[in-house]
């Protein structure tokens, strides 16, 4: 893309041998780049050196390129930030155990727990990329995740209703995404849930949308992560999730998450599919 720019920008740089006529350009950029990320490796910028596997016939024990890295596949990348200057693993590791402290009191200080969340940042990201930990286990260590926004709005039956009709217009199964139970009766088996959304409600009400929960759960691997009052927030925060712990989308849902992903929160600007460029036509004549 970026070869094709530079041509389209700068017609006279068209490489007459070449079918497109950036093919040369593509190839200079793509050693340049790795020219680049090799330097930066050096310098220690862990941002690539985590996917710098180096195994050959005389260093056989070494992990190869890409070794338990996913791919980002969907606009992600492994973001990997370097500690803050003067920060080593052990200093970070000491804020991280005063943040639990915090949250444990009743009257928490968010301020200092916002601004100590977002100094450990890096050592949160080194613990998610290179430990794979469990969703319950990384959520034990940092007990801040919990703690959901104050924020209110006022279109809530409306997104619930966008929500729960997106996956049936795109004719997608969600009888294992959105699941409900009825409050103080047994809890649900929810030993394979991988991604779920669960809607507590007060009554055994029939209805598969409801605007007024207990509480939505959201469900990583089985375990509730955290409770909300809305389903709108519910789906935000798990997205959130999925994208930050390195998750796969739920099965059958894939263009539902690929419409959330690159439509709504425009995290993709690649190409869509003909299904929902379809739908997108059709929501941008009511825009």
């Amino acid at each position: 893309m970026v070869a094709e720019a530079l041509v389209r920008k700068h017609p006279c740089l068209k490489e007459a041998d070449s079918d497109n006529g950036w093919n040369g350009w593509k190839n200079s950029i793509k050693f340049k780049m790795g020219n680049y990320r090799t330097k930066m490796r050096r310098a220690g910028c862990q941002e690539v050196a985590v996917n710098a596997g180096k195994r050959s016939r005389k260093n056989p024990e070494n992990e190869p390129s890409h070794s338990n890295i996913k791919r980002p596949k969907c606009a992600e990348v492994n973001f990997l930030p370097n500690f803050p200057q003067g920060e080593d693993p052990s200093s970070l590791e000491l804020l991280r155990q005063a943040i639990v402290e915090e949250v444990k009191k009743t009257e928490r200080n968010l301020p200092i727990i916002s601004k100590m969340m977002q100094n450990t940042f890096a050592l949160r990201r080194q613990t998610i990329v290179m430990s794979c930990p469990p969703v319950k286990e990384l959520m034990d260590l940092w007990p801040a995740l919990h703690m959901q926004s104050e924020e209110l709005h006022d279109v809530h039956t409306r997104r619930t209703t966008v929500l729960h009709a997106l996956p049936d217009y795109l004719l997608e199964e969600v009888s294992g995404f959105f699941r409900t139970c009825v409050d103080d009766m047994d809890e649900p088996d929810l030993w394979d849930a991988s991604v779920v959304l669960l809607t507590t409600v007060s009554d055994d009400a029939t209805s598969p949308v409801h605007y007024h929960p207990v509480r939505v759960s959201v469900v990583l691997e089985g375990d509730v992560v955290v409770n909300l009052p809305r389903l709108a927030d519910a789906f935000l925060v798990m997205f959130g999730l999925i994208y930050a712990l390195h998750l796969s989308y739920p099965k059958g849902l894939t263009n539902t998450f690929e419409f959330t992903q690159k439509i709504l929160l425009g995290l993709d600007d690649s190409k869509l599919s003909p299904k929902l460029q379809n739908l997108k036509n059709e929501l941008m004549l009511y825009v």
